[in-house]
């Protein structure tokens, strides 16, 4: 059998009718002689143009962030039999699903009501309908979890009353959770979207629900994209003995056995435990900027202790189990002490190839706050950390984290600015590595500067998502990536040298 080779994209477009036809395109797309390109290329890596660049306040360049209905889409699988159902164009749930599809490799199902130009004029009302009717009918979900993207938002489409309306003319039933969040695209994020979409959904179904405690601890993730997180937290819990709610996992919906049959609704939080949430002793969230809503409202209406716990690193890895311990009145393990022995180990056995390195971060504040506090941790030095997503609270926590130590005297916080503007930073102030998403390799292109892939999306690299960031197992992954990547630079430095080393 004569296989047929399928040529890989680079490889393609090298063909001589390609290069003819990018050569003929340029006389449109780019007039200027190839001198004059590349002076203003070299322009853009001064002091000079670093000025302008941070100058302009209403255009982003590669913003490090999503919009609000992909953090509600995101939260809202989380939970079994539950399909997330958006108000909005077809196309915009098209770009949440295929973001999450790209990131964890797994389908993932949700609705939209397809509204066009017509939808804008006269509004929602018959979209939203039509939807729920045959979005019941279809695929049977025990919830169905309603967000909402620009075009619903700008129209001001009453969600609350449409889903009544819905319920009047039986296109659903009387009892079927429809928790509604407002997630309009042009404020806030997907951290924001995420936020909002939680707080809908658990102040729908825990209504009446209030009982006698359970005993139990409920776990808010926040917008954590990594599975292995889930898995990790979940060991963890187990491990000490504690018993929980993890309130949107996601574990299962996107890291699912591949038994050879699909599966609409793969995994999430039972909704009976999720409604029996407001009966736990505590609620317990690892990320503040995309639970802060949520843990308000708890507070307020469930009249429940919460605390923000983010155990990324050593020091709040501590933190986090020190608490655990005091609210559940559970002893912590010489299991979990001797697997922060083994971190505390590696740190101190490869210290020396990141110690004194300086970092560019960028990603979502939570993240970004764990990173830092972990980078310190190791001797490393946070230079330049940019969250397009971060507001003023945040920059102060983060100024504050710096200040704790030595190794963040050089560290500066950039709000509301993008990867167009870390450019700028690394190239007149360079730095020996940078941690950020797949959209971060153009800056590596650019500048050169080492890429370790941490945050989201991950597009370009294949299962990082499954490996855990959090606790101390996650510490020891994130330090073995960044010494590797410290090593792996350290011998391409070498390579036309007469430096053979073979151990480091």
């Amino acid at each position: 059998m004569k296989l047929m080779k399928i040529r890989d994209h680079n490889e393609l477009f090298e063909a001589r009718e390609y290069r003819e036809q990018f050569e003929n395109k340029k006389e449109f797309e780019d007039p200027w002689p190839a001198e004059r390109v590349k002076e203003v290329a070299e322009w853009t890596k001064t002091e000079e143009y670093k000025e302008k660049n941070f100058a302009r306040k209403n255009i982003k360049i590669n913003p490090v962030k999503a919009c609000q209905p992909l953090g509600a889409l995101f939260c809202a699988s989380g939970f079994a039999d539950t399909m997330p159902f958006v108000q909005g164009a077809q196309g915009c749930v098209a770009y949440f699903r295929s973001h999450l599809n790209r990131h964890f490799k797994e389908p993932l199902a949700a609705i939209s009501t397809s509204m066009t130009e017509d939808a804008a004029v006269f509004g929602g009302l018959n979209n939203m309908l039509e939807g729920l009717e045959n979005a019941y009918s279809l695929y049977k979900p025990k919830m169905l979890a309603v967000s909402t993207t620009c075009i619903a938002e700008v129209i001001g489409d009453d969600l609350n009353s449409y889903v009544k309306t819905a319920r009047e003319k039986g296109l659903i039933p009387e009892d079927l959770p429809v928790p509604q969040a407002h997630t309009p695209s042009f404020v806030g994020s997907q951290i924001t979207g995420y936020d909002n979409e939680m707080k809908a959904i658990l102040s729908t179904i825990t209504t009446g629900k209030k009982s006698t405690p359970n005993g139990k601890v409920n776990v808010i993730p926040g917008f954590d994209t990594y599975t292995g997180n889930y898995r990790e937290m979940k060991r963890l819990f187990g491990i000490m003995g504690v018993e929980h709610t993890v309130l949107a996992d996601v574990s299962d919906t996107f890291d699912s056995p591949n038994t050879g049959e699909y599966k609409l609704y793969p995994g999430g939080t039972p909704l009976a435990d999720a409604a029996d949430s407001i009966n736990a002793m505590a609620t317990i969230a690892l990320q503040r900027y995309s639970t802060s809503k949520t843990l308000e409202y708890i507070e307020k209406e469930w009249g429940q202790k919460t605390a923000v716990l983010p155990p990324i690193g050593i020091r709040n890895t501590d933190t986090f189990f020190e608490e655990i311990s005091k609210i559940s009145g559970k002893p912590i393990p010489q299991e979990i002490e001797d697997e922060r022995g083994r971190a505390v180990d590696a740190l101190v056995d490869s210290h020396p190839y990141v110690h004194g390195k300086r970092f560019a971060l960028t990603g979502d504040p939570d993240l970004l706050l764990g990173l830092v506090s972990f980078i310190m941790e190791m001797g490393g030095i946070p230079v330049h950390i940019v969250c397009t997503n971060g507001d003023k609270k945040f920059e102060e926590e983060m100024t504050n984290l710096l200040t704790e130590s030595p190794f963040g005297a050089e560290g500066k916080v950039y709000i509301n600015r993008d990867m167009w503007h870390l450019r700028s930073l690394l190239f007149t102030d360079p730095v020996d590595l940078l941690i950020g998403n797949s959209y971060a390799k153009f800056l590596w292109r650019d500048t050169g500067t080492p890429l370790i892939r941490i945050g989201f999306p991950l597009f370009d690299r294949h299962h990082l998502h499954r490996y855990p960031i959090i606790g101390y197992q996650g510490a020891l992954n994130m330090f073995t990536q960044i010494v590797n990547t410290v090593l792996d630079e350290l011998d391409r430095k070498t390579m036309n040298t007469t430096s053979f080393d073979v151990i480091r």
